[in-house]
């Protein structure tokens, strides 16, 4: 990448984003946790702005040449993703974007389901639809609610490998035939497995104090060139470690309850040294 030392600068003053690569059609970047992908009403900024930013401070940003969305990443999700620099190219990869794309994995980590008996297997597909709510969150409706056939739903599809299995948490590994809203969560929550730190979906477990999914690899063709292209940013590697050991956390505070709830048990020889009411208290 021709543009490497420059991209390494705006990276340290701008440390929302990170570039990985650009040229004059397409930039693709890193995106943290907790960042909107594009601009919404409420005028926060957002990898699309901030990328503005950096082009207007480089010189290079112009009504022509600047940032247009191309997919999304949730709020809380993060990972590799691409804009457009033009409206042209915007057009081009809108168009062709499940010709153009020929990858998109994600990584999870979820937690476990309390029934032994809904464990997922190592492979498969969840072809479940989903339907939104009046927030636009997307969930997969339940066969028993007495509205289901009134809900409007969409098909959705989602692929799904097991990475690492722990006591408490699965690490899964997901790629999509369709891109909806939501998509992964609801599919995993749907069978169970609520993604660490997804308050939408009640978890129980928030240790890295974010929604633990994250956009990895991204594969595509480049749409003027022609060349393909493979960006790659792995998970935070804490999560196979938290897998592996278990909610250790939780775990702990367990621990710490049942101490204080449950008194150690006195021996005889240290009730002999005390006195009538004293002994009473102990009990």
């Amino acid at each position: 990448m021709t543009n490497e030392k420059k991209h390494s600068n705006y990276k340290a003053k701008h440390q929302k984003i990170e570039i990985l690569f650009e040229d004059e059609y397409i930039c693709v970047i890193n995106k943290p946790s907790g960042l909107l992908s594009v601009p919404s009403a409420s005028k926060e900024k957002s990898a699309l702005t901030i990328l503005e930013e950096i082009m207007r401070k480089k010189g290079t940003f112009s009504p022509k040449h600047k940032p247009f969305a191309v997919h999304r990443l949730d709020r809380d999700t993060s990972g590799v993703m691409m804009f457009a620099l033009s409206e042209n190219a915007q057009k081009k990869l809108m168009d062709s974007w499940h010709k153009t794309v020929t990858e998109r994995l994600y990584r999870a980590l979820a937690e476990n389901p309390k029934n032994s008996r809904k464990i997922l297997p190592d492979s498969g597909l969840i072809d479940d639809d989903m339907s939104f709510n009046a927030y636009n969150i997307g969930f997969v409706p339940s066969k028993n609610t007495e509205n289901k056939t009134s809900a409007k739903t969409v098909a959705a599809r989602t692929h799904f490998t097991v990475i690492l299995r722990g006591k408490t948490h699965t690490l899964f590994e997901l790629s999509l035939d369709t891109g909806k809203k939501n998509q992964i969560r609801a599919h995993l929550a749907s069978k169970g497995y609520t993604l660490a730190g997804d308050k939408n979906f009640r978890a129980k477990t928030n240790y890295f104090s974010r929604l633990c999914l994250h956009a990895r690899t991204l594969e595509f063709t480049h749409p003027f060139t022609g060349k393909k292209m493979r960006f790659e940013v792995k998970e935070p590697s804490e999560w196979a470690e938290y897998v592996q050991k278990g909610d250790f956390y939780s775990e702990k505070a367990k621990k710490a309850e049942k101490i204080l709830k449950v008194p150690r048990r006195l021996s005889a020889k240290e009730k002999a040294h005390m006195n009538f009411i004293e002994q009473g208290k102990a009990r």
